[in-house]
């Protein structure tokens, strides 16, 4: 599968939708070639590895008591380092992340999230490597 995005539900972007399109043909050309017996060498490249969902702070009550602070909207595949600003309580209070890296937050504020209780979601950039690879061809 691939998602592509962020953008609003209903709504349908032809930026978004070129960008799909791009990917897709990317993946098609890949399987193409790969059947047709080229050899790709090896690599590496950067990635983004879920960590943990993060909830809006809320009360007893399971109310939501704060926002996302303005300076983490927007900010997706940013980094979030240890006192940057996180939330924004109702009173003004802002809430820093606390956390032992830095970490990439992605899906912030996502209007599909709130009723699954998240925020957004942590993310930490990592290497994937692969070794080459060609069909073998009996």
């Amino acid at each position: 599968g691939v998602e592509v995005g962020p953008q609003p539900q209903g709504v349908a972007r032809a930026d978004v939708l070129d960008k799909m399109r791009k990917i897709v043909k990317h993946g098609l050309d890949f399987v193409q070639l790969f059947n047709e017996g080229k050899e790709f060498p090896p690599c590496t490249i950067e990635v983004f590895k879920i960590m943990e969902k993060v909830d809006y702070p809320r009360n007893k009550n399971g109310e939501i008591i704060a926002i996302i602070h303005p300076k983490l909207q927007d900010q997706d595949w940013q980094p979030l380092k240890n006192g940057d600003p996180q939330f924004l309580t109702l009173d003004g209070e802002v809430i820093p992340y606390q956390g032992d890296c830095t970490v990439y937050p992605t899906f912030i504020n996502e209007a599909a999230y709130y009723e699954k209780k998240q925020a957004f979601v942590k993310t930490e950039k990592i290497q994937l490597s692969a070794k080459h690879l060609r069909l073998s061809v009996s």
